[in-house]
């Protein structure tokens, strides 16, 4: 219970992700107020203000303050095409088998770093400044495994293959349930949390020095790793 509430905005999300794609709501209409909401979902105010910050950046909804009829937050678009299809496989991705989702990620993540490190035009600028914000002490393992995520996705959206970044993004609350509910198992978190940031790192590295096959092996070991250690997955070794 104790991710529940760093991940109570996801929740607001998802739910009026779904009411856009199936038509409840549609541009024009008016979000229900923060409190409304909140109290709906049984969350804060903060985590329904987050969910329609993430809203607004993606162009959906646009917000505004004081108490007047155009306060608040209203749609402005429907979610059509590419964005469409990036919300639906977010919110089916919630009730995919777990294997489905490392054996999917192996696949999606191998091409993104063999594009990566085959690219003479790789710019791993961002990784770098998250591995450096991984090294901050007094993280807690949500904190840390939110930035390893966001250190995976900006790979994937550093690879140029915009397929494939907004295939990780649409997995992105599938993942970070999965990969959060493993702490639990994990009987020393900073010994863990220490081989993940070098396996970052060496990862990064490869990536740098233009070295394909070192990158792949790398990036399915740290993947697998931690799924195994920490009592996932059985898919520690799929078909390459």
């Amino acid at each position: 219970m104790s991710e529940q509430p760093a991940r109570a905005w996801r929740l607001v999300l998802e739910h009026i992700e779904r009411d856009l794609l199936e038509g409840r709501l549609g541009p024009g209409d008016r979000l229900p107020s923060e409190r409304d909401l909140a109290t709906e979902l049984g969350v804060g105010r903060s985590s329904v203000r987050e969910a329609f910050r993430v809203l607004e950046v993606m162009g959906l909804i646009r917000t505004a303050t004081g108490s007047g009829p155009q306060s608040g937050a209203i749609v402005i678009a429907t979610p059509t095409g590419g964005m469409s299809a990036l919300l639906r496989l977010q919110v089916a991705a919630q009730g995919f088998p777990l294997d489905d989702v490392v054996r999917t990620r192996l696949v999606l993540e191998d091409a993104v770093v063999a594009a990566m490190a085959g690219s003479p035009d790789r710019d791993t600028t961002r990784a770098h400044r998250l591995l450096e914000a991984m090294d901050a002490p007094g993280l807690t393992p949500a904190e840390f495994l939110a930035l390893d995520a966001q250190l995976h996705l900006s790979l994937a959206e550093a690879s140029g293959n915009t397929v494939i970044a907004a295939m990780m993004a649409g997995l992105r609350s599938s993942i970070e349930s999965y990969v959060q509910s493993g702490v639990a198992a994990i009987e020393d978190w900073e010994a863990m949390a220490a081989r993940l940031r070098a396996e970052h790192r060496a990862l990064v590295a490869a990536i740098d020095d233009a070295d394909v096959p070192a990158a792949r092996r790398l990036v399915h070991t740290h993947i697998t790793g931690y799924y195994t250690s920490a009592g996932l997955t059985r898919a520690a070794h799929p078909h390459d």
